[in-house]
């Protein structure tokens, strides 16, 4: 079969909420990282096959195909096409699949492939409540047919972390010493400049302004719960965020063609779902399935990155497939980097790239939980 190759991979500085990227047109977000990608990798822009983005609540300024127009406010070329795929928080990562997909099918050579949001300019559930104004409280109730397969329960993301804590009794003060971890592991990854190649400065914001250098266990333990009674707060949760991601994909008739030289190889792309009610519970099957698939063991990745939607979720992840804390999201994740949902999985997937030839490893492996109780796994090799 085909490979598909990753030849670069850039990011701006993750925003935090009302921060330096709160007012910036989501179509210049995303725009901001393709024109880096195109200048750091040198490609002619005429030669690109398509531009897949990811991006959730695509209301307003993340409306009308977002991924097509990031690409012509970066001023690319009007012939290259573009297109948005939403699988909600795992949708960058998917948009990568797809144009790793176009590549190993022979019918395409070199794709842009990421994700973009504003969440300060349209906040989470913007699309999931749009309907309310023409009589649909949400997408499921309404559905004749999901009350008869689900009923008229609850689905959302606070219940579903609050279930998994419970299920795999993952207690609050264990959740917040995980989310400790991550901001000091983020900070630490920030102070040492392990970031800076990978990020492509928007004017002076040139650093992840989201981890917070003043957090505490103590400051933790004082919040209230997301829910009455709850054990899932705000400081185990991921911060609302914004930012872009873009990597180019590419053949090995696109590497020669164009004399690009790849990072990496992706290994293995595959995603699984799970009960969506849980919602958030699928990278644990997924990930063995991915496993399996690509006949390989849990010794084989020297890396994983398991977004960190809440603390609960990576916890229930790394404890029922047995993976060590050490290995998983070293430089931080959601808690401490922040979730723009449609520009997190390439995101992630650009700084896991980075750490892996930092630490001259071979394989690494992302997976994150979607809404509709999904999950993406790719497991990439470094060259």
């Amino acid at each position: 079969m085909p490979e598909a190759y990753i030849v670069d991979a850039v990011r701006t500085p993750v925003g935090r909420k009302k921060g330096a990227l709160a007012g910036m047109h989501s179509a210049d977000l995303g725009a901001h990282s393709i024109k880096a990608l195109v200048g750091r990798t040198g490609i002619d822009p005429d030669v690109v096959d398509d531009v897949v983005f990811g991006c959730v609540e695509t209301l307003g300024p993340q409306a009308g195909d977002i991924a097509r127009t990031c690409w012509l406010v970066a001023g690319m070329p009007e012939h290259v096409p573009g297109v948005t795929v939403d699988r909600q928080c795992g949708s960058a990562q998917q948009a990568v699949h797809f144009a790793a997909m176009g590549v190993m099918s022979g019918l395409q050579d070199l794709v842009v492939a990421g994700g973009v949001q504003n969440l300060n300019l349209i906040p989470i559930s913007g699309a999931m409540l749009a309907g309310q104004q023409y009589g649909f409280p949400d997408p499921f109730r309404t559905s004749p047919g999901w009350l008869a397969r689900y009923g008229d329960q609850e689905v959302g993301q606070f219940r579903s972390a609050e279930m998994i804590a419970e299920r795999w009794e993952i207690t609050r003060e264990e959740m917040e010493a995980f989310a400790l971890e991550s901001h000091r592991r983020a900070i630490a990854a920030i102070d040492e400049g392990r970031f800076a190649g990978e990020i492509a400065p928007v004017g002076d914001f040139a650093a992840d302004e989201t981890p917070r250098r003043d957090t505490t266990l103590e400051k933790m333990a004082a919040l209230k719960p997301l829910t009455e009674g709850g054990r899932v707060t705000a400081g185990v949760s991921s911060q609302n965020a914004d930012a872009s991601a873009a990597l180019l994909i590419a053949s090995e008739k696109g590497l020669k063609d164009h004399g690009l030289k790849p990072r990496a190889r992706i290994h293995h792309m595959s995603v699984r779902a799970d009960d969506p009610v849980w919602m958030l519970t699928a990278p644990i099957a997924a990930t063995r399935h991915a496993l399996a698939k690509a006949g390989m063991k849990l010794d084989d990745i020297d890396l994983f990155e398991c977004n960190e939607a809440f603390a609960s979720v990576v916890m229930a992840w790394m404890k029922d497939l047995g993976i060590p804390h050490d290995r998983v999201n070293v430089n931080g994740g959601a808690i401490a980097l922040g979730h723009p949902l449609g520009a997190t999985g390439a995101r992630i997937m650009t700084t896991m790239l980075a750490e892996l030839e930092r630490r001259g490893g071979r394989y690494a492996l992302q997976t994150m939980c979607e809404g509709g109780g999904q999950a993406n796994v790719t497991i990439i090799e470094r060259l």
